[in-house]
Formats: C-alpha cells, structure tokens, sequence
C-alpha cells in the first residue's frame, strides 16, 4: 500500500475575505493556453445555443472584452435581472470572486464587476456576526436600496477554504430550505 501524509492543518485565527454572497448563477470564463475562449456553469460547459440565463451569449458577445482576463478560469456570480432574487435590476451582471485579482476597475474587463469586499481582517465569529448583521440592516451592498441580500463568503487565506453563511436559514440544508 502506497503511504499517504496527514495534510497540514491551518490555522483557523488568520486573515480572511468576507465578500457579499449574491444570489445568482455560478459561471466562468476559462481562456487556455492555447487561446481558446470557453464558458461555463457550475457544472458543464455553455454555448450561446445550450445557455445558463444567457450568459454564454453575453460572454461570446463580450469576448474581446473577456479575454483580457488572461490565461486560466475566471469564476464569477451571473445575476441580476430574471434570475433567483433579481436585486431590482433591469439587467444582468457578471462579478467576479477574486477580489485580489480583479479589485482595480482600471485592469478587469470593463464589462465584468466584481463581489464586494465587507471585511478584510482576522478570522473571528465576532466579526462574521457583525458583517451578516450589517448586511440584514442595511441591505445589498452590490444592489444598494435591495433589502433582501442572500448572506456572505468567507474566503479563508492560510487554508484557501470559501465557506458561506446566510442570513436566513442558515443552519438548514439547502434541499430544507
């Protein structure tokens, strides 16, 4: 039998990204090193003629634009107007996860956005607590005036772990929900 190590545990008190959770589809924009320009759900790859709410033909639409993501898969929320909570928009708007990456509006596509970033700082119940609060009270940060945002991500830094938690039934399974 071959030997498998004991994966290094991470410190759970390090540096995290809590960034607003919209209620969307999941999609991506992977570019090879080949050039070649695909689109994806979550689970398959999408054309214009085998969609997910339109995003393959917005992103073939936008593929000069698009393409200046680089070399590799570019995930993102797809959302907004006719899909899950709407967000009072009358169109549809692709936001990208990697708010590291893609925070500067001067270097991503202009036609993407990106997730809003809460919390910036050291992992702690306290502060998640405090963020999911604030976003209940006031509302949708990427949708301001919306008053029905759907929760957070955490992205934790030391263990590249995204964990998510909603303001309403969080403690429930989503097939319960």
């Amino acid at each position: 039998m071959e030997f498998e190590a004991f994966n290094k545990i991470s410190r759970l008190s390090r540096n995290c990204v809590i960034t607003e959770k919209i209620d969307g589809t999941n999609a991506q924009i992977c570019i090879t090193e080949e050039g070649e320009f695909l689109v994806g759900s979550r689970r398959r790859w999408i054309t214009p003629d085998d969609d997910n709410y339109g995003f393959a033909r917005w992103a073939h639409e936008n593929k000069e634009e698009l393409i200046k993501l680089g070399e590799g898969k570019h995930y993102g929320e797809w959302w907004g107007q006719g899909i899950q909570r709407k967000y009072n928009m009358d169109k549809k708007v692709f936001s990208l996860f990697n708010t590291g990456r893609w925070s500067d509006a001067e270097i991503r596509p202009k036609c993407c956005g990106v997730v809003p970033v809460l919390y910036t700082g050291m992992f702690d119940s306290e502060n998640i607590d405090q963020v999911i609060n604030d976003l209940e009270e006031k509302g949708s940060v990427v949708s301001p005036g919306f008053m029905n945002p759907e929760g957070i991500v955490i992205f934790h830094k030391a263990s590249g772990g995204l964990y998510k938690k909603t303001i309403k039934d969080d403690e429930k399974p989503k097939s319960q929900i």
